[in-house]
């Protein structure tokens, strides 16, 4: 026999098969139900942007070498969207004057980054991604903050087991600018001060940039002592000061924020984000105070596992409906649709294979359901079934009517 396709997903990108999906959708729930109770209503738009998005947001460089980009058939540049903030800016400048501001959208979408994968980072993951436009006050920025904080905790992350830390980017550019630094040198040493924890000859860099020692010591913004103590009348404690956070998009005016769990097994970020309030300026159109963060689930899910929180509801049919014979079919598909028929009726698939009986049960033990319901000639006669327990072997003296069985399993 010829050696067939490769079966390995493509390099840095996942597949899904029911239990991945199931810690999938356990994280997504949660950011579903937080965004909903802070009022955040869902969007979402195609992955291809035109690639001029990106470059007038972070420059050619990191484009032509962080991005999936091509030229597709009518000789334009399309590019796989890296991140989600681009994409709602235009969305918003699109529709500005007949929106209703303040306004409050959320996504999870999947972005694609060329990238070498390694632990929390792949070539393509999924993004929860709260904005809100509108506000230019620090409600905003807390209120994004504590929305972060509550979905690490509904996911059973405990406040000890990871920590907010935040800074001010207008204020950086202010000290940068108060001693004295060009625009230019500025922004090159905000790139290495973003990498400072990654470099081992910083001081050496920095110094070479700056044309001096380069000494780096800010003190704490007001706007972050302010957002540091509304959150905590909404007893989040779990946050500092940190002056060399920069986050690495020039995008950012404001107040930036990242959270880092802290047992020190996953270095990278579980959440950042911060106000940008000029990004709508790319299109033309005036700016509009604008905050906003995004919480990836590769990361999340390394530490939910890391955990042991990781698990998600079971996927599989909790019953298995198995007729003894092909004469028994219609009688089991019957009495499959009786069980589908309840207010809180469980999830019901029939297996009508004609194997043994021991290996049908097996399979379905095997596949999650905790029940099987065994329709043989009897069975099928009075429109009942045999209920068997997978889990404990146990079995109904006599056949049950559909409602008998879903009361016996509820």
């Amino acid at each position: 026999m010829s050696k067939g396709l490769p079966t390995d997903p493509y390099k840095g990108v996942r597949d899904f098969y029911p239990a991945d999906f199931a810690k999938r959708e356990k994280i997504f729930s949660a950011w579903r139900a937080v965004s909903r109770r802070f009022g955040y209503e869902p969007y979402d738009a195609s992955p291809l942007e035109a690639t001029e998005i990106y470059a007038a947001k972070t420059g050619d460089e990191i484009v032509g070498e962080q991005t999936y980009t091509f030229t597709d058939r009518g000789d334009r540049s399309v590019t796989l969207r890296p991140e989600m903030t681009p994409t709602v800016a235009r969305m918003v400048a699109a529709r500005r004057r007949d929106l209703a501001f303040p306004l409050r959208f959320y996504s999870i979408p999947n972005l694609f980054r060329y990238e070498s994968p390694q632990r929390g980072r792949l070539r393509e993951h999924y993004q929860w991604n709260c904005d809100v436009f509108g506000i230019p006050g620090i409600e905003a920025e807390v209120e994004l903050i504590q929305m972060a904080v509550e979905s690490l905790q509904s996911l059973g992350l405990k406040p000890e087991n990871f920590e907010v830390r935040l800074n001010d980017r207008a204020a950086l550019s202010g000290w940068f600018e108060a001693q004295g630094y060009s625009n230019t040198q500025t922004k090159a040493l905000l790139r290495l001060l973003d990498k400072r924890r990654k470099i081992e000859d910083f001081d050496a860099q920095a110094a070479e940039v700056a044309g001096k020692p380069f000494v780096f010591e800010m003190g704490e913004p007001e706007s972050v002592r302010t957002v540091r103590e509304q959150l905590a009348l909404r007893k989040i404690t779990n946050v500092s000061f940190v002056p060399d956070m920069v986050r690495g998009f020039d995008y950012y005016t404001g107040v930036v924020f990242e959270v880092f769990e802290k047992s020190g097994k996953n270095p990278r970020s579980v959440a950042g984000g911060g106000r940008y309030d000029k990004l709508l300026e790319i299109f033309g159109e005036p700016g509009i105070p604008t905050a906003g963060f995004g919480m990836g689930d590769v990361v999340l899910g390394d530490v939910l596992e890391d955990a042991g929180l990781a698990a998600g509801e079971a996927t599989a049919p909790a019953v298995t409906v198995i007729p003894l014979a092909a004469e028994q079919v219609q009688a089991a598909e019957k009495f499959a649709d009786q069980l589908r028929c309840g207010r809180s009726s469980p999830s019901v698939a029939v297996d009508p294979t004609d194997r043994k009986l021991g290996d049908r049960l097996a399979t379905a033990g095997k596949r999650g359901s905790k029940f099987a319901a065994i329709v043989g000639p009897k069975e099928a006669a009075s429109g009942t079934a045999t209920l068997k327990n997978l889990e404990t072997a146990e079995q109904s003296a006599a056949p049950l009517t559909a409602e008998e069985f879903a009361k016996n399993i509820g």
